[in-house]
């Protein structure tokens, strides 16, 4: 619909608005309502860059270690009512992942003494 409402908007002044939602299988009110709806989806993408802001100051100040269980908490403690999943999706958008900062432990080794013979020679 996006794509459609784009093309509509770029070359209505061509072809007029009527005839485009017509070829392209569109409402002319839902064009006009997509329209009208610009000013709110600015500014949710600029509360979204202020919130990613905040994710990448948080996520530098740890050494890179938070995630987002950890970013979403620090966010709430700071006063910030915020959807652990939107903290997810903006973490991934923006390409800020947390890392494991502990050594893996295996559990299973190997008894050293306790080799087989070499049968086959």
């Amino acid at each position: 619909m996006t794509r459609s409402y784009r093309f509509i908007s770029a070359h209505r002044d061509t072809f007029g608005v009527a005839r485009l939602c017509r070829v392209l299988g569109v409402r002319r009110p839902g064009f006009y309502e997509w329209l009208a709806a610009a000013p709110v989806r600015q500014q949710r993408a600029a509360a979204e860059d202020r919130l990613a802001g905040e994710i990448a100051g948080i996520h530098a100040a740890h050494q890179g270690a938070y995630g987002s269980p950890r970013v979403t908490a620090e966010l709430r403690r700071r006063g910030d009512a915020v959807n652990h999943k939107k903290v997810e999706r903006v973490m991934r958008e923006r390409g800020i992942a947390g890392t494991t900062r502990r050594r893996r432990h295996s559990l299973t080794r190997p008894d050293k003494t306790a080799a087989a013979p070499d049968l086959i020679g």
